[in-house]
C-alpha cells in the first residue's frame, strides 16, 4: 500500500503548535507518558490473550523497552504489547477523539503558571502528543497482535502525518523520536544520556509492573563473559522495581511514590488530597490502594464520564474501569483493587453479579466515608477541600445509597445563614434551634446570594430563624428522599404554610381572623384572574419587606425541579403554585382599598397581572409574557411622570 499523507483535525493542529512552542516547562513528563502508554498495551495484550487462547500472539516476555543511538539523535520507546492496526492508527494518533480537547486547549491557554500547564497533559488523553515537545520527528511502527502486516506512522508535527503498511514488524509498537537539540535554558535536557533516562523512569515509572529495560548504547563496547571467547553484547538493564505499592507496608512506601501511582492511574498530574488503604483478609482476601483527587475533573457530571477502580486479580491486570467496585456517587475515587479469588476470565455482566464485588463494594463506600470523616474531624483545611470539588457529587448518594445515608449526613456540610463563610452540619444546626423552633429549615436556589435575597427569607431573617442555603442542583431531590434528620423534619421555607407568627404570639387569632376577612374578596377576586397561573391567593406570614411571594404546596415539584427533569427529556406538568400576599405592605394595602372602591376597574386586573410577575422575578424567574409585562410597566412609569 503506497504511502498516504493526511492532515490533523483543526484542534490537534492547535494543541501541536502549543507543544511544539514549549508551552510546558517540565519537558521530562513526555517519557512518562510514552512509557504509560506502552504499560497499557501490554497489559491489554494479557488480557486478551486470557480471553482468548487462540490469539496467535507471544505473551512470555512482555516488556518495554528504551533504546538510545547518540549518533542519530534518537530515542526509541519500543513494548511488545497489543499494537494497533492500520485503521486503528489513524483513529487513535491521527486525530484526537477525546470531547474534551477543546476545553483542554481552553484550560491550557489560562493556566497562569508553568507549573499548572505541566499538570494538564495526560488529563485529556494528550499524552503521545507531548513527544513534540523534544521531537523534530515522531515516527511509529506497530503491529497489531495476531495480525500479519505493521503499519508506519510519522510526523513532523506542522499538520500533516503520513500513514503506510509496512512488512515484518515486529508485535507491539515502537515510537521513535528524532530529538531536537539539547537547550537547557528552555529546560530540554539532552535525552540521549542514560542517566537522565534512569532518573526520570525511577521517578515516573518505577511502580510499573512490566520492566523496562535499557538497551545497552550502540557505541559502547562489547564485553567477553568469562569462558568465553566470542564477543557478547551486554544484558538490557531493568530501571524499574516493579513492585506493586499496594502490595507493600506503608512503611515501605514514601508518599512521592503514592502519588506517582495515582498520577499514572487518574492521568492527573497533580498530587491526591488523601490516600486510602485496605486489605481484607479471611474467606475473601483483596487489597485496595485508593486516592481521593484534590480537583474535580471537568468532565464529573456529564455523561461519559469514565469512572471506576483498576481491578487485578493476583497481580494479573483485568480492567481499567471497574465501575462495579464503587457506586456512582464515589465516581471520583480512582485506585487500584488486587483480588485473590476471582476468576482471571471475569467479565463485567459477571461482575455485576458477583458476590464477592458487591461485598467489596460496600466494605470499599464505608472505608472511603469514614476516611473523609476522620479528614473532617482532624484536618479541616483538607476537607474544605474536599467538600468544595465533591460534595455536590457526594450528595448524590444521599438519594440513591439508602444503606449509607447517616454516614453521608455525618460528612456532609452546608451553607448557612448563621455564618457567612463556616458551612454547618446538619448536627450542629438542631444543636442551634431556638425554643420552640420544631423544624430544619431550607431554601434551595442558584446561588447564596439569590437565595439570601429571596423574599421567601425576610421573616426568617427577621427573626434570627437560621436557614440552610442549598445551591447545588441535587438539593432540590435529595432533601425529599431523606426527608427527616434526627426526628426534625427538612422543610423548605419555599413550600406549604408557614406560621411563624404563631411561634412568638406576635398576632392574636382574633387579628388574623380580621385580616383574613378585610382581605377575603381581593384574595378571591385575585384568585379568578390569575387562575391560568396560581391556585391559591393567600395572605402570607413568611414576608415583611416585600408585596409578594410564590410558593409551592407541600408536596409540589419546584420549577427547578421541574426544569431538571425537562432538561433530562422528562416532561412532566405544568405546576399552578400558591400566590401569597404580605398585608402590612403599601401596595397589597392600597390594591385592596382600590378592589372595595373599583373592582371592574380595568387597570385594577394589571396590576394585580404585575404583583405577580414581580413575585416571579423576585425567585429568579422569568413572566410568562415578558413583552407584555415590559409594556404595562412602562405605561404605569409613564402616568408617574
Amino acid at each position: 500500500m503506497p504511502t498516504e499523507t493526511f492532515e490533523f483535525q483543526v484542534e490537534a493542529r492547535q494543541l501541536l503548535q502549543l507543544m511544539i512552542h514549549s508551552v510546558y516547562s517540565n519537558k521530562d513528563v513526555f517519557l512518562r507518558e510514552l512509557v504509560s502508554n506502552a504499560s497499557d498495551a501490554l497489559d491489554k495484550l494479557r488480557l486478551e490473550k486470557l480471553r482468548d487462547d487462540t490469539l496467535d500472539a507471544d505473551v512470555s516476555d512482555l516488556h518495554i523497552e528504551i533504546e538510545i543511538d547518540k549518533d542519530a539523535r534518537t530515542l526509541t520507546v519500543r513494548d511488545n504489547g497489543i499494537g494497533m492496526s492500520y485503521d486503528e492508527v489513524g483513529q487513535l494518533i491521527g486525530t484526537i477523539a477525546n470531547s474534551g480537547t477543546a476545553t483542554f486547549l481552553k484550560e491550557l491557554k489560562e493556566a497562569k503558571d508553568a507549573a499548572g500547564a505541566d499538570q494538564l497533559i495526560g488529563q485529556f488523553g494528550v499524552g503521545f502528543y507531548s513527544a513534540f515537545m523534544v521531537a523534530d520527528e515522531v515516527t511509529l511502527v506497530t503491529r497489531r497482535a495476531g495480525e500479519r502486516q505493521g503499519t508506519r506512522w510519522s510526523s513532523r508535527g506542522e499538520g500533516t502525518y503520513t500513514l503506510e503498511s509496512v512488512e515484518d514488524a515486529p508485535q507491539g509498537t515502537a515510537v521513535t523520536l528524532h530529538l531536537k537539540p539539547a537547550d537547557p535554558e528552555n529546560q530540554l535536557h539532552d535525552y540521549t544520556v542514560t542517566w537522565k533516562i534512569r532518573e526520570i523512569v525511577k521517578r515516573y515509572s518505577d511502580f510499573i509492573t512490566w520492566p523496562i529495560r535499557l538497551v545497552p548504547e550502540k557505541t559502547e563496547k562489547t564485553e567477553k563473559t568469562d569462558g568465553d571467547d566470542g564477543d557478547q553484547a551486554p544484558e538490557p538493564e531493568t530501571l524499574n522495581s516493579q513492585k506493586a505499592l499496594w502490595a507493600r507496608s506503608r512503611e515501605e512506601v514514601s508518599d512521592d511514590e503514592y502519588h506517582e501511582l495515582y498520577k499514572h492511574i487518574s492521568h492527573d498530574w497533580r498530587d491526591p488530597l488523601e490516600t486510602v488503604r485496605l486489605q481484607a483478609e479471611g474467606t475473601f482476601e483483596y487489597q485496595a490502594l485508593l486516592f481521593i483527587p484534590g480537583h474535580a475533573p471537568h468532565d464529573l457530571f456529564t455523561q461519559g464520564y469514565q469512572r471506576g477502580l483498576q481491578l487485578y486479580v493476583k497481580r494479573v491486570f483485568i480492567m481499567d474501569d471497574c465501575e462495579a467496585l464503587l457506586p456512582p456517587y464515589l465516581r471520583f475515587v480512582k485506585g487500584v483493587v488486587d483480588a485473590a479469588d476471582l476468576s482471571l476470565n471475569v467479565s463485567r455482566e459477571i461482575l455485576q453479579q458477583d458476590r464477592h464485588i458487591r461485598m467489596m463494594q460496600r466494605r470499599l463506600t464505608k472505608k472511603v466515608l469514614s476516611t473523609v470523616k476522620d479528614m473532617k474531624a482532624k484536618d479541616p483545611d483538607k476537607y474544605a477541600t474536599f467538600w468544595r470539588e465533591f460534595g455536590a457529587v457526594l450528595k448524590e448518594g444521599l438519594i440513591t445509597d439508602a444503606e449509607n445515608r447517616d454516614a453521608i449526613l455525618a460528612v456532609a456540610s452546608f451553607a448557612t445563614t448563621h455564618g457567612d463563610d463556616d458551612p454547618t452540619t446538619l448536627k450542629a444546626y438542631v444543636e442551634r434551634m431556638k425554643d420552640g423552633q420544631e423544624d430544619i429549615y431550607y431554601l434551595t436556589g442558584a446561588s447564596r446570594q439569590s437565595i439570601e435575597n429571596s423574599p421567601h427569607m425576610e421573616a426568617f431573617r427577621a427573626k434570627g430563624i437560621e436557614v440552610l442555603l442549598l445551591t447545588d442542583p441535587v438539593d432540590e431531590v435529595w432533601v425529599d428522599a431523606v426527608g427527616e434528620f434526627e426526628g426534625r423534619k427538612l422543610r423548605s421555607v419555599a413550600k406549604g404554610e408557614i406560621d411563624l407568627d404563631a411561634k412568638d404570639e406576635e398576632k392574636t387569632e382574633d387579628e388574623k381572623e380580621k385580616q383574613a376577612e378585610e382581605y377575603g374578596g381581593l384574595l378571591g377576586w385575585m384568585k379568578e384572574r390569575l387562575a391560568e397561573d396560581v391556585k391559591e391567593v393567600r395572605l402570607s406570614s413568611r414576608l415583611t419587606t416585600s408585596p409578594a411571594c410564590l410558593v409551592s404546596d407541600a408536596h409540589d415539584l419546584t420549577p427547578a425541579l421541574e426544569n431538571m427533569y425537562r432538561a433530562m427529556g422528562q416532561e412532566v406538568p405544568r405546576t399552578r403554585r400558591i400566590l401569597e400576599l404580605n398585608p402590612d405592605h403599601m401596595l397589597v394595602k392600597g390594591l385592596n382599598q382600590a378592589y372595595k372602591e373599583h373592582a371592574d376597574k380595568a387597570e385594577l386586573a394589571e396590576t394585580a397581572e404585575l404583583l405577580h410577575a414581580l413575585a416571579v422575578l423576585a425567585e429568579g424567574g422569568q413572566p410568562k409574557e415578558p413583552a407584555r409585562f415590559v409594556k404595562l410597566v412602562a405605561d404605569r412609569l409613564e402616568r408617574t411622570l
